[in-house]
């Protein structure tokens, strides 16, 4: 995948045309078939595999008729772009010149990304004999495949191209097949989109003037060497699968933003993409910057009830719940992300020219908030104005409330204690109205319905009562809950019927309605996972947060260390391996930036540089041993740490004039 181009096959590389097989362009399928005979045979693949997000390599042989003895003679090698590009060569390791008739049948049906990935492709297009390859018209657009050498053969009624390849002894012989995508008028078609989590669709095809069409890395280039060396892998591919998913925007092409993830949602995910800013800010600021510059080029300005308002899809918020509003998420985390971008080391330029886009989130906040005295009024209904009072977006309403003063505190602007005082109010109301006791020691609610109702299911999403966000000082903000409540929840996180062993569950397995492989209902979110993971540290119970970092780091190996967006929350076995989910996201933006996170976590790091400090407060425990994290970024200067197996850190390498706390 390198966005907006991605390829689709088994681990064979034919492009059969079932399923999502196929090349992809600006959403369209501008090839489903791409299949290679060679000696009248399909090759046979003994290795297919990725050599990085954008690349891949599939290795085969061929027997020919009349060969003696178990070693072939021949081997194939493919190696593949995201954008379709493929080079074909077939080696020779046979004493005499061989012969050998290759076969290439190619076909397309220019399908929508999100008709093929909801089962409803079209027919496969008729094809017509083009220069040196083949060319299929469709609706608004046309596909070409050209090959170099030219074959000897095109056949436009079965899609052929046919080679008479000459192997001298010991030698070799390649074919290259490019496809491209032509648009007629009207730009590129839109790109998928599932439909609980639909995302609004951006043109992705943009070139910059004099550049190139793929957006460079925005953030730093960061290693990890680690006891665990899983843990290395994971992160080296977690970026990796992040820079695939890196979409320029066309109103701006300079600034980038994270996709949310294949096939679903390939274009912009407002709150997928700010998660995985805030996730990367170790990183660098530069990411969390043009992610909030394109979002807050979509904030509605008219006057009305959402002026301020980032818009975004609903979501499926499981069995209890109507779906959700990503909008409102994505509207409460863009100060979230300002102020602690700003703490990262953010310039004061890009501070201020993003703070008025902030404070028009902040106020749409006070003018959604139901007030005070209307039933259970005060808290901020999801979706606004008729939705249920959501428990984890009171918790992002708080964490923005007190984020935002801070940030407008330190710009010296207005409105601080009238957000200081809103989020009191809301401490106050929420541990009476949203704490369920009962003789375990209580529990959150899930929600309250309009009617004041609590519903009292327990799942992951609780988890953002922990995440109360970054203030100065290396000060984590106040929470929701208090100290005793706070406890209570992590009891209940790392409980056996919330972690499954490979992560948390969306909803806790004696829950009804439980199902593990519900999206909100039971299935494990990596993004959840990390949240609740660097949650239970900051709030000092370390050993459930290196089970979870654990669990993870299990589950991603049998990933291949590429994490899916989610996968069944069935309970971990000796020897059992965590089950995929058929609908997840892979690549998934939140869940390669939940890895990093929950690695990054481990480290303790929480910088103030305006104050000009960093402290340093890794996890005692060492739950992956010893570690080093160079390449990370604090004051726009290289950072470098050491973490030792007693949990001591060490720093190596930081900008100058920043201050070590501990």
């Amino acid at each position: 995948m390198a966005l907006p181009s991605l390829t689709v096959s088994s681990a064979t590389g034919q492009l059969t045309g079932q399923g999502l097989d196929g090349c992809y362009r600006d959403g369209r399928r501008i090839l489903s078939r791409c299949e290679v005979r060679a000696a009248g045979a399909e090759p046979l693949v003994v290795q297919g595999r990725l050599l990085s997000a954008d690349r891949a390599r599939f290795t085969g042989v061929l027997r020919r008729t009349g060969e003696r003895g178990p070693d072939p003679e021949i081997r194939m090698e493919r190696l593949r772009s995201a954008d379709g590009t493929e080079r074909i060569t077939f080696h020779s390791s046979a004493a005499r010149p061989l012969r050998m008739p290759v076969e290439i049948h190619l076909g397309t049906d220019l399908a929508e990304l999100g008709a093929v990935a909801a089962g409803l492709p079209g027919p496969e297009l008729p094809a017509a004999v083009h220069g040196s390859g083949l060319r299929w018209s469709g609706r608004g657009a046309h596909a070409v495949v050209t090959a170099t050498p030219a074959p000897q053969d095109a056949l436009a009624s079965a899609g052929l191209l046919r080679w008479e390849l000459h192997l001298p002894p010991g030698g070799r012989r390649t074919i290259e097949l490019r496809p491209r995508l032509d648009h007629e008028a009207g730009g590129p078609p839109p790109t998928g989109s599932r439909s609980d989590t639909a995302a609004p669709v951006l043109r992705t095809g943009t070139r910059p003037k004099g550049g190139s069409d793929r957006p460079p890395r925005s953030w730093s280039a960061a290693r990890l060497e680690c006891d665990d060396h899983r843990a290395d892998a994971l992160l080296a591919h977690s970026l990796d699968d992040l820079h695939g998913l890196l979409l320029r925007d066309p109103a701006l092409p300079t600034d980038v933003f994270v996709a949310g993830g294949f096939p679903w949602r390939c274009g912009l995910a407002p709150a997928d993409a700010l998660w995985t800013a805030r996730m990367l800010l170790p990183l660098g600021t530069r990411l969390a910057a043009a992610t909030l510059r394109t979002l807050a080029r979509t904030q509605l300005a008219t006057p009305g009830a959402d002026f301020g308002r980032i818009p975004g899809p609903l979501r499926d918020a499981g069995p209890h719940a109507p779906p959700g509003c990503t909008g409102i998420e994505a509207t409460l985390l863009f100060p979230c992300v300002l102020a602690e971008a700003r703490r990262w080391g953010l310039p004061d330029q890009e501070t201020e020219r993003l703070l008025p886009t902030a404070e028009r989130c902040l106020q749409w906040l006070r003018t959604a908030t139901d007030p005070p005295g209307a039933g259970r009024g005060g808290y901020l209904p999801d979706p606004a104005p008729d939705g249920p009072y959501r428990c984890e977006t009171q918790a992002h309403a708080h964490r923005a409330a007190v984020l935002g003063a801070d940030l407008l505190d330190a710009c010296g602007a207005p409105g601080t204690d009238a957000l200081r005082d809103w989020a009191a109010d809301l401490r106050a109301r929420f541990r009476n109205d949203f704490w369920l006791d009962d003789r375990a020691g209580g529990r959150p609610a899930a929600l309250l319905t309009d009617d004041g109702r609590p519903v009292p299911h327990l799942g992951a999403t609780a988890a953002h009562l922990l995440d109360t966000g970054l203030l100065g000082g290396a000060a984590h903000a106040p929470g929701l809950l208090d100290a005793a409540r706070t406890d209570q929840l992590c009891r209940l996180l790392r409980a056996p019927a919330m972690d499954s062993g490979w992560g948390l569950r969306g909803l806790g397995a004696k829950e009804s309605g439980y199902n593990p492989f519900g999206h909100r209902g039971g299935a494990v979110r990596v993004h959840e996972t990390a949240v609740a993971a660097a949650g239970l540290a900051a709030a000092g119970h370390e050993a459930a947060a290196g089970a979870l970092a654990r669990g993870i780091l299990d589950a991603a190996e049998s990933f291949g260390h590429r994490l899916p967006e989610m996968y069944a929350g069935e309970q971990r076995t000796a020897g059992g391996v965590p089950v995929p989910h058929p609908a997840a996201c892979r690549p998934a933006a939140v869940a390669a930036a939940g890895a990093v996170h929950i690695l990054l976590a481990l480290a303790g790091l929480h910088p103030d540089v305006p104050a000009g400090t960093v402290t340093v407060r890794p996890l005692g425990t060492a739950p992956l041993g010893a570690m080093q994290l160079t390449g990370l970024t604090i004051a726009e200067q290289p950072f470098a740490v050491r973490i030792s197996r007693l949990g001591m850190g060490m720093v190596e390498e930081a900008a100058d004039g920043l201050q070590l706390r501990s």
